[in-house]
């Protein structure tokens, strides 16, 4: 998905509340507010088949995932930021509003051609501040491929390519298989 800047500065409230009623999804940083592009087929598979398998999963746990429609909410040196991950599980008892989250423990992003760049540096930097968050997972929609992020090791790259490789979320204790992340898509 691709952010369009609209040149504009929003208090808060003012956004959450546009949100509710727009029919076109907006990120937000320190006031300005980016519309959000659709998403590719592919990108809704990869983000589908994770939510499916998460959801199975997660079910009568206490972690819940959530896909597409929830935000995180960030504050970084004052400034407020509202991103859209492609899917996000928490668990944590403070995330009580119904818009958003402020304590996830596991965010996924799909990475296209025009949002890789953001998602591996600009939301990685911004993610990675979360106090709850244990792991940050990048799944590349054009070729086989993902990175796993995780606290526990500093937030250094874990790179899966191989068809026997399997995602696995520690902190959720979740294991996929790359093939049933990527099942029906076709490079």
């Amino acid at each position: 998905m691709t952010a369009v800047a609209i040149e504009t500065f929003l208090p808060v409230e003012d956004y959450l509340t546009g949100e509710q009623h727009s029919e076109v999804r907006h990120e937000y940083i320190a006031g300005e507010v980016h519309a959000m592009a659709g998403a590719s087929k592919t990108h809704n598979t990869l983000a589908g088949n994770l939510f499916t398998a998460l959801h199975g999963h997660l079910r009568g746990k206490r972690s819940r995932p959530y896909i597409g429609d929830v935000k995180v909410r960030l504050e970084i040196l004052g400034d407020d930021i509202f991103y859209y991950p492609d899917v996000v599980v928490g668990r944590d008892p403070r995330d009580a509003h119904p818009l958003f989250m402020r304590f996830p423990t596991v965010i996924v992003e799909v990475l296209s051609e025009n949002t890789e760049r953001i998602d591996r540096r600009e939301k990685s930097l911004s993610y990675t501040r979360i106090e709850t968050l244990e792991e940050y997972v990048l799944i590349a929609q054009d070729r086989r491929e993902v990175t796993v992020f995780r606290r526990a090791n500093g937030w250094q790259s874990e790179v899966l390519r191989a068809e026997t490789d399997q995602l696995r979320l520690a902190s959720i204790e979740f294991t996929q298989p790359l093939t049933d992340v990527y099942e029906g898509v076709k490079f």
